[in-house]
């Protein structure tokens, strides 16, 4: 693990005790140091937004509750104007909003927007274990050093249903459309493609007839609530393995 230091300078201005918006930088909330520790019992995560962030209120009651031995260092948002940051707030998290669009006095051209914004985002997960992606709508190239060590959340059975603008009542409507007989949800492992890479695990739903998008969201959500928690304990316990390409699940710690 390639331990950097990191310097931001970032145009902010203060939301909350807890809460920054940053045009182009990060400041971090929060102390984080050391390098990351797979062995720990207690699982350092960041967890990636863009919207409500139900599926943060999931993980945080189920490591309130002792169901799930991790600690949520940081939520990082790619936009300042959503319910998923009030809710962190409201949690008390240490929160980061990055902003994939800036605007303002110091706008750049495209592909200096593209670098800050993936700089940012190393920085402002710098130290944690695992980056956790529930509902992050911006694409995060995520440097050499963290590979294998950002995961994400998608409401399908990948590799079907996926891909840039297949997200949230989109993908539930494209199933529909495709005549599935069930849908579900996958973690995976995070390369530099939208909704691509090692699938970890999923899990199933049946599509019943009569069946909305909505109506097919809410059932697929029940199950990612359970799922995500479910690989991240497997995370805390070190059974998660990533050779080559290829995921396996082992019954013991890995050495």
């Amino acid at each position: 693990m390639v331990n950097r230091k990191w310097k931001a300078r970032a145009h902010r201005r203060s939301l909350s005790p807890q809460v920054e918006f940053v045009d182009f930088g990060a400041t971090l909330v929060g102390a984080r140091t050391g390098k990351p520790d797979m062995g720990q019992r207690t699982l350092r995560l960041a967890v990636l937004i863009s919207g409500g962030g139900r599926t943060l209120l999931n993980l945080h009651e189920q490591i309130r509750t002792g169901k799930l031995n991790a600690r949520i260092e940081v939520v990082v948002s790619s936009r300042g104007d959503v319910r998923g940051v009030e809710r962190a707030r409201e949690l008390g998290l240490p929160t980061v909003i990055v902003n994939r669009r800036p605007t303002g006095r110091l706008a750049t051209p495209d592909k200096a927007t593209r670098g800050g914004f993936d700089d940012r985002i190393t920085e402002a997960v710098a130290g944690v274990d695992l980056v956790c992606m529930a509902g992050f709508l911006s694409l995060w190239r995520i440097p050499d050093e963290m590979s294998g060590r950002v995961i994400n959340m998608h409401p399908a059975l990948l590799p079907e249903f996926g891909g840039p603008g297949m997200y949230g009542r989109r993908v539930h409507e494209a199933v529909l459309a495709a005549g599935k007989a069930e849908s579900g949800c996958t973690v995976h492992f995070c390369d530099n493609e939208y909704d691509h890479g090692p699938i970890i695990l999923q899990r199933k739903v049946t599509v019943l007839a009569g069946d909305t998008s909505d109506t097919l969201a809410a059932r697929v959500f029940e199950q990612e609530c359970i799922l995500y928690p479910e690989i991240l304990q497997l995370f805390s316990t070190d059974r998660v393995r990533l050779v080559e390409g290829k995921v396996s699940i082992t019954s013991e710690p890995v050495p």
